[in-house]
Protein backbone atom coordinates (compact mmCIF):
# COMPACT_ATOMS: atom_id res chain seq x y z
CA UNK A 1 0.00 0.00 0.00
CA UNK A 2 0.69 3.32 -0.73
CA UNK A 3 2.70 5.06 2.17
CA UNK A 4 2.27 9.27 2.98
CA UNK A 5 4.95 10.51 5.96
CA UNK A 6 4.80 7.33 8.16
CA UNK A 7 0.57 6.57 7.43
CA UNK A 8 -0.96 5.20 5.25
CA UNK A 9 -3.13 6.54 2.61
CA UNK A 10 -5.83 3.63 3.17
CA UNK A 11 -6.68 1.22 5.65
CA UNK A 12 -8.32 -1.88 5.28
CA UNK A 13 -11.50 -2.08 7.36
CA UNK A 14 -9.42 -5.25 9.35
CA UNK A 15 -6.79 -3.02 10.11
CA UNK A 16 -9.41 0.04 11.13
CA UNK A 17 -10.93 -2.68 13.53
CA UNK A 18 -7.87 -3.73 14.93
CA UNK A 19 -6.88 0.32 16.19
CA UNK A 20 -10.44 0.58 17.84
CA UNK A 21 -10.77 -3.32 19.39
CA UNK A 22 -13.55 -3.88 17.67
CA UNK A 23 -15.41 -6.25 14.70
CA UNK A 24 -15.15 -5.68 11.38
CA UNK A 25 -19.07 -5.88 11.79
CA UNK A 26 -19.16 -2.87 14.44
CA UNK A 27 -17.06 -1.17 11.92
CA UNK A 28 -19.40 -1.41 9.00
CA UNK A 29 -22.68 -0.55 11.34
CA UNK A 30 -21.20 2.66 12.04
CA UNK A 31 -20.45 3.10 8.57
CA UNK A 32 -24.60 2.78 7.72
CA UNK A 33 -25.68 4.71 11.02
CA UNK A 34 -22.96 7.77 10.19
CA UNK A 35 -22.92 9.93 7.22
CA UNK A 36 -19.82 11.17 8.22
CA UNK A 37 -18.20 7.57 7.46
CA UNK A 38 -17.67 6.71 3.59
CA UNK A 39 -14.82 5.02 2.87
CA UNK A 40 -14.28 4.45 -0.60
CA UNK A 41 -14.24 0.73 -1.65
CA UNK A 42 -11.47 -0.63 -4.28
CA UNK A 43 -12.81 -2.84 -7.80
CA UNK A 44 -13.20 -6.25 -5.14
CA UNK A 45 -15.81 -4.18 -3.12
CA UNK A 46 -13.49 -3.93 -0.16
CA UNK A 47 -14.01 -0.92 2.12
CA UNK A 48 -10.24 1.12 2.18
CA UNK A 49 -10.31 4.13 5.08
CA UNK A 50 -8.32 7.08 5.07
CA UNK A 51 -6.93 9.29 7.81
CA UNK A 52 -9.91 11.29 7.93
CA UNK A 53 -12.22 8.13 8.15
CA UNK A 54 -10.48 6.94 10.87
CA UNK A 55 -10.50 10.07 12.53
CA UNK A 56 -14.08 9.94 12.38
CA UNK A 57 -14.08 6.27 13.66
CA UNK A 58 -11.52 7.76 16.67
CA UNK A 59 -14.81 10.38 16.83
CA UNK A 60 -17.53 7.64 16.95
CA UNK A 61 -15.48 5.22 19.40
CA UNK A 62 -14.94 7.75 22.09
CA UNK A 63 -18.40 9.03 22.10
CA UNK A 64 -20.09 5.63 22.22
CA UNK A 65 -17.74 3.35 23.83
CA UNK A 66 -15.69 6.05 25.83
CA UNK A 67 -18.74 8.14 26.86
CA UNK A 68 -21.17 5.11 26.53
CA UNK A 69 -23.46 7.94 24.13
CA UNK A 70 -26.22 6.06 22.17
CA UNK A 71 -26.05 6.25 18.46
CA UNK A 72 -28.99 8.79 18.56
CA UNK A 73 -26.51 10.53 21.11
CA UNK A 74 -23.09 10.44 19.63
CA UNK A 75 -25.10 11.86 16.05
CA UNK A 76 -26.48 14.77 17.78
CA UNK A 77 -23.00 15.51 19.18
CA UNK A 78 -21.20 14.86 15.70
CA UNK A 79 -24.04 17.59 14.41
CA UNK A 80 -23.35 20.20 17.15
CA UNK A 81 -19.88 19.95 18.68
CA UNK A 82 -17.88 18.12 15.58
CA UNK A 83 -15.19 20.84 16.02
CA UNK A 84 -14.51 20.48 19.55
CA UNK A 85 -14.46 16.43 19.51
CA UNK A 86 -12.21 16.57 16.83
CA UNK A 87 -9.58 19.18 18.01
CA UNK A 88 -9.91 16.63 21.27
CA UNK A 89 -9.24 13.72 18.79
CA UNK A 90 -6.28 15.49 17.07
CA UNK A 91 -4.86 16.20 20.43
CA UNK A 92 -5.07 12.84 21.66
CA UNK A 93 -3.23 11.58 18.20
CA UNK A 94 -0.69 13.59 18.47
CA UNK A 95 -0.11 12.88 22.51
CA UNK A 96 0.11 8.83 21.79
CA UNK A 97 2.49 9.88 18.43
CA UNK A 98 4.93 11.85 21.05
CA UNK A 99 4.18 9.48 24.36
CA UNK A 100 5.22 6.27 21.83
CA UNK A 101 8.32 8.60 20.45
CA UNK A 102 9.69 8.96 24.02
CA UNK A 103 9.10 5.42 25.54
CA UNK A 104 11.15 4.28 22.24
CA UNK A 105 13.75 7.12 23.08
CA UNK A 106 14.02 5.74 26.69
CA UNK A 107 14.40 2.42 25.17
CA UNK A 108 17.23 3.32 22.43
CA UNK A 109 18.87 5.54 25.50
CA UNK A 110 18.75 2.56 28.22
CA UNK A 111 20.19 0.42 25.14
CA UNK A 112 23.18 2.39 24.54
CA UNK A 113 23.60 3.03 28.48
CA UNK A 114 24.00 -0.86 28.88
CA UNK A 115 26.12 -0.85 25.65
CA UNK A 116 28.35 1.65 27.03
CA UNK A 117 28.47 0.05 30.57
CA UNK A 118 29.58 -3.43 28.67
CA UNK A 119 32.26 -1.45 26.96
CA UNK A 120 33.65 -0.01 29.93
CA UNK A 121 34.57 -3.37 31.92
Amino acid sequence: MDEQQGGKYYYSIGEVAKMFGVNTSMIRYWENEFDVLRPRKNKKGNRMFTERDVRYLHIIYHLTKVKGYTLAGAKMALKSKFDDYEERIVLLETFDKVRTFLHDLDNELAEKQKALKEQSK
